[in-house]
């Protein structure tokens, strides 16, 4: 008779945290990611945990000049969170910016 695996929540959390030894991706602090996805005017983009994170087309320019993301370009973002209540990593591009100047 074959076994049936139920993974909890703890499982899941510990299977990231093993994922993650070794990586420096922390809450707060600016991570690389790919851009993988557009969906109308949001980017979806993969930092490399469990879930990809979305942000808005907005928060990379607007107006003459801006310089839109396409699917394959690496972008620098925030993580403000690895996971949200619907399992999304929470990035920011603009935080990003902000935090690149402050640090120049």
């Amino acid at each position: 008779m074959t076994e049936t695996l139920n993974p909890t929540r703890d499982d899941f959390a510990a299977l990231l945290d093993e994922q993650l030894q070794g990586r420096d991706l922390g809450e707060g602090q600016v991570v690389h990611g790919r851009v993988v996805g557009i969906e109308k005017d949001i980017v979806i983009i993969d930092v490399g945990l469990k879930t990809e994170g979305r942000i808005a087309m907005r928060e990379f320019g607007q107006g003459e000049g801006a310089v839109l993301p396409k699917v394959g370009d690496n972008v620098e973002v925030y993580l403000e969170r690895v996971e949200n209540a619907m399992g999304e990593a929470v990035i920011s591009r603009d935080k990003a910016r902000r935090e690149e100047a402050w640090t120049r």
